[in-house]
């Protein structure tokens, strides 16, 4: 099979979190390149009908909050019924908090507990038990964080629930690579560092000057940086690579 030919995901339906804006957004828009049908689920209906437009035909748009998990069963319901089996799903969706840990209020703990970490446990559980692993084949992406392979510099980022979910996530990543690798399924994650966006802005405002001079990249990540990977990950080239975190932050991680 041609290299092309492993890449092409036509025929592929796809299922991306957080998919409305962003990064998961960016994820979105290289599935349909490639071929994908793409559902795409966010909180707030005016911002999927924006993204929709720019995913054309291929796109379809759902409301729902990962956060909130008696709304994954009904999603999935939702997004089988209109688009077929779930052959691709990519868990973006995400929410940060920045406090020093001796202050970290709960309710915010919590927060992030249930939108990164449980919430994408649950509608991948879904996800595989209902589509990929009756069907032996799937594709799980989860989108974790450089915070989930090594702590932030509190000076930047004080971040101890959203370093806590991202490791997490890794380490989930890892068990359910291990555990549905026999079904056909992989399970990877993307890590990545610094890319502008809503969730970053605040921090990228007072430290993005420091945050280059330490990458040895010396640049943020940009709107195409985690394309390539997406779509490797989510398609028949990555049939070999499993329960990896990924790191794509212009080298900031080694140094």
């Amino acid at each position: 099979m041609g290299v092309k030919k492993l890449l092409d995901l036509s025929g592929r339906n796809a299922l991306v979190t957080g998919g409305s804006r962003g990064l998961g957004l960016q994820i979105a828009e290289a599935l349909v390149e490639m071929g994908a049908k793409v559902a795409i689920t966010a909180r707030k209906k005016d911002e999927l009908d924006s993204a929709l437009s720019r995913l054309g035909t291929s796109g379809k748009a759902f409301v729902s909050d990962i956060g909130k998990r008696e709304s994954i069963a009904p999603l999935v319901d939702d997004v089988t019924r209109q688009c077929g089996r779930i052959d691709i799903l990519v868990n973006n969706a995400g929410a940060t908090w920045g406090a020093p840990a001796e202050d970290h209020p709960l309710d915010a703990w919590d927060k992030l507990m249930n939108v990164n970490l449980t919430g994408l446990f649950v509608l991948s559980q879904l996800v595989a038990k209902r589509c990929m692993i009756p069907a032996k084949w799937g594709r799980i992406v989860n989108v974790a964080s450089i915070a989930g392979l090594l702590g932030q510099d509190p000076r930047f980022a004080p971040t101890a629930a959203y370093t806590a979910t991202k490791h997490g996530v890794v380490g989930l990543t890892r068990q359910l690579a291990a555990e549905w690798g026999r079904y056909g399924i992989t399970v990877n994650a993307i890590c990545p560092g610094f890319f502008p966006s809503k969730m970053t802005r605040a921090t990228l405002d007072k430290t993005a000057k420091e945050i280059i001079a330490w990458t040895p990249n010396r640049r943020l990540g940009n709107d195409e940086d985690l394309k390539g990977l997406a779509v490797l990950l989510a398609s028949e080239a990555s049939r070999h690579i499993n329960g990896q975190a990924i790191a794509v932050d212009g080298g900031a991680s080694i140094v």
